[in-house]
């Protein structure tokens, strides 16, 4: 494994917990800024709209640069970012440090993940990709009970020194083992990387990632409550039923870049398919305790098996614009968050229950399962027939330039 993967997780192990610390610790950043708890969400929500702006506008303003001179760059933003919320003295400046620090997210792992492909051998790509990943994976593993631990010991504002310090590691980590060159070939051009939206199959990849993350996280967004009123476990056994979940996240992460390098296209029609049978067991046997954790385990690791394949298969359809592509997936993650925790809430407000996020969400899936089918469809029709292995020459046109 190169070092320079290692150096890549650390940095998405960071980020991940600048996104996932805070959901244990607003109960505590609430009573602090005398803000009420929906006023405090915006911690959250703000963070993630703007990944979203970051994935795009920040990945599209950088595309000329050297990548590594780049992700060296989002690295200081991150720290920045985080070094704000630890010193802020009022919720609106707590805010402006999540927004700094979210600026980078999108962009650091789009970027990333360019990088991550070109640092192996075209074979192993979506492997290095999910090794990247994987610093994303143990964050949510680690993010609840670390951040509720040092919030509780400490005050919320030690978990937010811990993470500049890891920042700063992952700085000195990419600037020591990332090789400046990593296959990258001829200079990017902003204008050919748009160019490549052009394909039908960039933007149904893309709305495959929308619907397929969107299915998990809407039954995600609202778990507390189905653990708690519906499952009855105790509230002070939804973090570590979480874990578990993160667990299955990266056991999944892992596994399913493994199998998106032997096929991509078969690997992801499975893992979308298992995650919505995944998904309505869950929604039918939420009351049974034993079913619960199986279903939270199973959720996280079908749910994040899919996230290497998604971005290697968005990437693969756009050979000459990479780095945009990638970005782009990385917005279309968030904005999955975005309409399954919106259409989750929509379905709780109606009075459909707590179980109603999770049938929402097996919904969502079957969707991104249907796209995904359509596009594959398209591509053998546009291949003549020709054997498709994965994603056919597509993929072989990505190894050669990513």
């Amino acid at each position: 494994m190169p070092l320079g993967l290692l150096a890549l997780a650390i940095g998405g192990f960071g980020i991940g917990l600048t996104e996932f610390v805070i959901m244990g610790l607003l109960p505590e950043v609430a009573a602090d800024f005398s803000v009420t708890e929906a006023t405090a969400g915006w911690l959250i929500t703000g963070y993630a709209l703007s990944v979203v702006v970051g994935a795009l506008v920040v990945t599209a303003a950088v595309t000329r640069l050297p990548r590594k001179t780049v992700l060296l760059a989002l690295m200081c933003l991150f720290i920045a970012g985080n070094l704000i919320s630890a010193l802020s003295g009022s919720y609106d400046t707590m805010l402006l440090g999540r927004v700094v620090a979210a600026l980078c997210h999108g962009a650091f792992f789009g970027i990333g993940a360019v990088v991550a492909a070109g640092l192996v051998e075209p074979a192993k790509k979506a492997g290095a990709i999910a090794m990247m990943f994987a610093g994303l994976t143990a964050a949510n593993v680690l993010g609840v009970p670390f951040g509720t631990f040092l919030g509780q010991s400490y005050g919320w504002r030690s978990a937010f020194w811990a993470i500049t310090v890891i920042g700063i590691v992952a700085l000195i980590g990419i600037a020591a083992l990332v090789p400046r060159e990593t296959g990258i070939g001829e200079e990017s051009d902003l204008r050919r990387e748009l160019r490549a939206f052009r394909s039908p199959q960039v933007w149904l990849s893309i709305a495959t990632t929308v619907l397929g993350f969107g299915g998990m996280f809407g039954a995600f967004t609202y778990i507390a409550f189905t653990l708690t009123d519906v499952s009855g476990f105790a509230s002070s056994s939804v973090p570590w039923l979480l874990v578990l979940f993160g667990g299955g996240l990266f056991i999944g992460n892992y596994l399913g870049g493994k199998a998106a390098d032997r096929d991509l296209t078969a690997t992801l029609l499975t893992l979308l398919g298992a995650l919505t049978v995944v998904l309505v067991f869950f929604a039918l046997t939420a009351e049974s305790r034993p079913a619960t954790i199986a279903s939270l385990v199973l959720m996280g690791a079908f749910g994040f098996a899919t996230v290497p394949g998604l971005q290697m298969r968005v990437m693969s359809f756009a050979p000459d614009a990479p780095t945009m592509a990638s970005g782009a997936n990385i917005a279309a993650f968030n904005l999955g968050n975005a309409l399954g925790a919106w259409l989750g809430g929509v379905t709780i407000s109606a009075g459909l229950g707590y179980t109603s996020p999770i049938w929402a969400g097996s919904g969502i899936t079957v969707l991104a399962l249907l796209v995904l089918l359509f596009a594959t469809r398209l591509l053998r029709r546009s291949t003549s027939g020709a054997a498709v292995d994965g994603v056919s020459a597509a993929t072989s046109a990505a190894g050669s330039s990513t």
